[in-house]
């Protein structure tokens, strides 16, 4: 199978195989006017199997929900058919509006009003804590 490349826009690569979806969604890519390609299960020598998504567009995007989603993920940005810039993400320090809190005592789940607002605590099990009342929030709760 053969997807070309773009003139403008953005290209997600090196996502874990079968994130994709999950990318797509967070991001509300399904709202955007212009083209979205979304690759499934692609051959990878870096990683076996990959998924990989084109914007047609440039879009702001939330790199860190990406980097929360997949923290291999690589942002690059086309123009005029050429890359002229990448990213490699990772964990952010500061998760905010992201995850939610699941302790219904926290002022941030009584006052709506308040960010919700998380920092890393652990990056090898990619755990965070509410700023707020200390609930910790692992990767699988968000997904």
């Amino acid at each position: 199978m053969t997807v070309d490349g773009i003139e403008n826009g953005i290209v997600l690569d090196h996502i874990t195989a079968g994130k994709a979806m999950l990318v797509y969604k967070y991001l509300g890519l399904e709202n955007l006017k212009s083209q979205v390609a979304l690759i499934q299960n692609c051959s990878s020598k870096k990683m076996g199997r990959k998924d990989i998504v084109k914007i047609s567009e440039a879009i702001d995007i939330d790199l860190d929900v990406l980097g929360y989603i997949d923290p291999g993920i690589t942002v690059n940005y086309i123009k005029d058919g050429k890359r002229v810039e990448k990213k490699t993400l990772s964990l952010p320090e500061t998760l905010t509006n992201v995850l939610r809190c699941r302790n219904p005592r926290c002022i941030s789940s009584t006052e709506q009003e308040l960010p919700q607002v998380f920092k890393i605590v652990d990056r090898k099990r990619a755990l965070y804590r509410c700023a707020y009342c200390d609930t910790i929030v692992n990767a699988e709760e968000f997904k």
